[in-house]
């Protein structure tokens, strides 16, 4: 895919690079060379921008983000490089300015809310025993399971975070809507959505867990943004 983008993909909570394995597969298969999965410490917003703002740095020409969760509020915080084209939120945060994902879940709590539980240290679990049903209902137990045990929990503080400047003012925007999120409300993804006057949103009978539930949609999406920003 000469002079098409690259891509970079941005985990959110409770999940590392690797959440993105079907999508990156997805998107090998036709024909995307340049591919990156940030791998962020989900220790404070600001960390987390920064660290995918480094990776963009280091890539030469148009870049296409890619956020699920949490990660749509790092494409929102930082994603107003020169060289980037589009932002992409797959079942994602897209705060306004002086948002927090943790005020926007507050507003309209999920129905998995309550499966969340606070470790002595300070950061902030999925129940396991509690995950496949509040996170990949529609994922294989096995695979749920792998999910579950390997979890990244983010500082609790990191939802408390707010954005200051959103790029999505300014870049084009898309944004797929889970109908069955129980981590993110989905009508607050589709407000979030309706207020980005995104250049598509598409909606899934899709878990939070869409990226890899339904990995070729998402796939569709992103290659849809790729080719507007070529």
């Amino acid at each position: 895919m000469a002079g098409k983008p690259a891509v970079v993909l941005v985990h959110g909570f409770w999940g590392g690079a690797a959440h993105w394995a079907k999508v990156i597969t997805a998107l090998d298969r036709r024909g995307f060379g340049a591919l990156h999965a940030v791998e962020n410490p989900l220790t404070s917003l600001a960390d987390d921008a920064e660290r995918t703002r480094k990776m963009v740095r280091q890539i030469e020409g148009p870049v296409v983000l890619v956020g699920h969760s949490y990660g749509g509020a790092v494409i929102t915080e930082m994603g107003d490089l020169p060289n980037v084209t589009g932002l992409v939120y797959i079942a994602a945060f897209a705060p306004d300015a002086g948002e927090s994902p943790g005020g926007i879940t507050q507003e309209k709590p999920p129905a998995a809310a309550d499966n969340l539980v606070p470790d002595s240290d300070g950061y902030l679990w999925i129940k396991p025993e509690k995950f496949r049903e509040s996170f990949a209902q529609d994922l294989p137990e096995d695979e749920a399971l792998v999910m579950a045990v390997t979890q990244k929990a983010p500082l609790a503080s990191t939802f408390g975070d707010a954005v200051t400047t959103p790029a999505w003012r300014t870049k084009p925007t898309w944004y797929q809507v889970s109908a069955d999120d129980r981590m993110i409300h989905p009508d607050n993804e589709r407000r979030m959505a309706q207020r980005m006057n995104p250049r598509k949103t598409i909606e899934l009978a899709a878990s939070h867990a869409s990226l890899a539930s339904q990995p070729e949609p998402v796939a569709d999406l992103i290659e849809e943004a790729a080719n507007a920003g070529s």
